[in-house]
């Protein structure tokens, strides 16, 4: 029988690093390799391009290049007709090298094909491909905010930030709201009232936190302040930790109305008062209705001292009829959801 030897006292907690940091060259070892993959799909859909462009080739051509390549490298996938046409189509959206060594690159090729299939501006395919790095977007996660059309409305909802937030807080703020919000997900009615939908948000916690963003941890519902011996409920209570701040949004069933402002700015304060702590930014609220009048909104935010969001919510026909058609189901967005830690780096087409 082996003799159990004894182990240093600080053995397990520097085996947890060693392992940390192994795990860490294996996905930078992944990475290398997608970065030299994408760069050789580009390198040679430019070379298709040129020599069409020049010599005129034809698609007998690519067939012929796509059964000697398979020939000379039969270990290495990738190099049927169809793959070298998404070659060239890859090297056609981004004509620039330099844009491929960098967000484009790091991403894995079903990823580059989403953005080249879906989205037909190179500076709105460059934005998304760059959210994707960031925050480290699954393939599906990446289509479906495509398809919600996620960076679109980021940035949209009115608010006061510029006057009651220092900057460049001010400016991370109002890129931290949309407008309109999309709770299509939720199944309730478009005339379900405002505990309905609290209750369908809370049920589905997980797809709201994806639509209001990377940043948001939920905190609570029907959050207690007592103020001067009398009893307040806020509808939802979140913590955004680039912020670093607490959010307040409250949820309106009808249209947006001036003393909706009032009565969320008096909730701001109670939080910063009661459970705001020192290292902690001042509280932002949102205000979530069912329609606004812009200019009516514009003007309660000019008139509050409290730094306050104002969007809409959708909560059926979210999107037009020509992308309806294609949004996953609940089910696909929740597969995605849980796979998507697990998801391969794999760059092979």
């Amino acid at each position: 029988m082996t003799d159990i030897v004894p182990l240093p006292a600080d053995y397990g907690p520097w085996l947890a690093e060693l392992k940390g940091r192994i795990h860490a060259a294996q996905q930078r070892a992944a990475l290398a390799v997608n970065r030299e993959l994408v760069l050789l799909y580009w390198q040679i859909g430019r070379d298709i391009l040129a020599r069409q462009g020049r010599e005129g080739w034809g698609t007998k051509v690519i067939e012929r290049l796509a059964l000697d390549l398979r020939n000379s490298f039969p270990g290495m996938k990738g190099f049927s007709r169809a793959n070298l046409m998404y070659m060239r189509a890859f090297a056609e959206a981004w004509p620039e090298e330099a844009i491929v060594q960098q967000a484009v690159g790091r991403l894995p090729r079903g990823h580059n094909q989403v953005l080249l299939t879906r989205l037909k501006q190179p500076q709105q395919r460059l934005a998304y491909a760059e959210r994707a790095v960031e925050h480290g977007w699954s393939r599906n996660v990446l289509n479906i905010h495509i398809e919600r059309r996620l960076l679109e409305r980021e940035g949209r909802a009115a608010t006061n930030f510029a006057l009651r937030l220092p900057a460049p807080a001010s400016d991370l703020a109002h890129e931290s709201l949309k407008d309109p919000y999309l709770f299509d997900f939720l199944g309730v009615g478009d005339e379900a009232g405002e505990r309905a939908i609290e209750d369908a948000i809370v049920h589905h916690i997980t797809r709201f936190l994806l639509e209001l963003g990377a940043g948001f941890a939920f905190v609570g519902r029907q959050v207690h302040l007592e103020v001067g011996g009398e009893d307040f409920f806020i509808d939802l209570l979140f913590y955004h930790l680039k912020l670093r701040c607490y959010v307040v949004v409250e949820l309106k069933a009808g249209a947006f109305k001036p003393e909706h402002a009032g009565q969320l700015g008096f909730y701001l304060t109670a939080v910063d008062e009661q459970m705001r702590a020192e290292h902690d930014s001042p509280t932002i609220g949102l205000l979530l209705c069912k329609s606004k009048n812009k200019v009516v909104a514009e003007y309660a935010l000019r008139d509050s001292s409290k730094p306050i969001g104002i969007a809409e919510y959708q909560l059926i026909e979210a999107l037009p009829a020509d992308l309806q058609t294609s949004l996953p189901s609940i089910e696909a967005i929740e597969q995605a959801l849980a796979g998507d830690a697990g998801e391969s780096t794999d760059a092979s087409p």
